[in-house]
């Protein structure tokens, strides 16, 4: 990893001019398709694809890096392209394990096709575990799904939808299908996306009338509920450490503009500058602290999916504790930044006040607060007791 160069893959000019359209995509609530169509020109969709199949090789660890460095530009643009990379991901960890399946997905991420991450459901707090949209088998093999998928991010854009659906009907039913469709007649993308935040991810809501996907696009038959197979176990571990990424990189964006404020705004009680203040001295040491920590976490938990490490059952509370630090950094670091570069920084027109919007996303993408602290005290205290046990 020491001669990894974020830099090679996504170029300081491409920042920023990312970074220049990100406050008009976030006033206007469009999404960013001049970010895609450069970043699909750099290889950026492929960097997870192995160099075989047309991609960059990258590893998760290399591509977590790489998100928090986009993330500095456009929380927006990164969170959508998050939903890209997890699909890649989840096929990295199928080939890496010897797991066939997804070669179709890698082949499509090199030859620029954008494939989004159809998984949540109002109201379905099972998440991976269960599904509330139908999964109908057909004749050939394949399936057609009816349901609605909410927060479907790169919504106007994507050319395959990664889903599950329950199949209620076939002799061996109940069963969570996983497979994906092609944007069709049966696929009806809502104009519903007016958020307070992440406005250019475009997440909107995706009604599925029969969309049909063919025997080859079936990529998973398992049983409902907690499962060792490893599509359950790549797409949360991609998607936690993923989503970790892209919060720590709002936190180091926040991080640095509190600096630059702390170091032009003057005093004029003192007539040094605010850098020489304790109070705000403090302060940033505080972000810095929280800051710190959690890259390291990151990196160690991506080299350790990369490496094929066995967490065993300890997996699930280290993935979901690293998201949650994350996004709880990250709205504390950009809190402080915001009173660190003072009353200017509340003004819409601030980059600060864009990214603490931003933040405030991280608490609603799973794995959300309870559901990572009801993890980590299973995994600590045991389960919960039934009634009369």
């Amino acid at each position: 990893m020491s001669t990894f160069d974020p830099a090679a893959h996504l170029p300081d000019d491409l920042l920023e001019r990312i970074r220049e359209r990100a406050v008009v995509h976030d006033r206007e609530n469009t999404f960013p398709q001049q970010d895609l169509d450069e970043l699909r020109e750099a290889g950026y969709l492929a960097i997870l694809v192995p160099a075989e199949l047309g991609g960059a090789g990258l590893g998760l660890e290399q591509a977590a890096l790489l998100q928090q460095r986009l993330a500095t530009a456009s929380p927006a643009t990164a969170l959508a392209i998050n939903m890209h990379l997890v699909w890649t991901g989840v096929a990295k960890v199928f080939g890496d394990r010897g797991v066939p399946g997804l070669e179709f997905v890698q082949r499509g991420a090199a030859a620029g096709e954008v494939f989004a991450f159809g998984i949540s459901e109002g109201g379905n707090d099972l998440v991976l575990f269960g599904s509330d949209t139908d999964a109908e088998p057909r004749p050939d093999g394949g399936y057609a799904f009816t349901g609605t998928k909410i927060f479907t991010s790169l919504a106007p854009v994507w050319t395959k939808l990664g889903l599950h659906g329950l199949d209620t009907s076939s002799d061996d039913a109940p069963k969570l299908v996983f497979a994906f469709v092609d944007r069709t007649d049966a696929v009806v993308t809502s104009d519903d996306w007016d958020t307070l935040g992440m406005r250019g991810t475009q997440s909107r809501t995706t009604r599925l009338n029969g969309a049909v996907a063919a025997p080859e696009h079936i990529v998973r038959r398992i049983d409902p509920g907690p499962n060792p197979d490893p599509i359950v176990f790549g797409i949360f571990s991609v998607f936690e450490i993923l989503l970790a990424s892209v919060y720590t990189g709002i936190a180091r964006r926040g991080l640095d503009l509190a600096v630059a404020a702390a170091q032009a705004r003057r005093s004029k009680k003192t007539g040094t500058t605010y850098s020489q203040d304790p109070d705000i001295r403090w302060r940033i040491a505080d972000m810095a602290l929280a800051y710190d920590a959690l890259p390291p976490q990151i990196s160690s938990l991506a080299r350790d999916v990369d490496e094929l490490a066995d967490h065993g059952p300890r997996w699930f509370t280290l993935l979901s504790g690293v998201k949650h630090r994350a996004v709880v950094m990250a709205k504390q670091v950009v809190d402080e930044a915001m009173l660190v570069a003072g009353g200017g920084s509340y003004f819409t027109s601030n980059e600060l006040s864009r990214l603490y919007r931003d933040a405030l996303a991280g608490m609603f993408h799973p794995s959300d607060p309870e559901s990572a602290h009801a993890t980590a005290a299973s995994a600590w205290l045991g389960p919960l007791e039934t009634p009369g046990s």
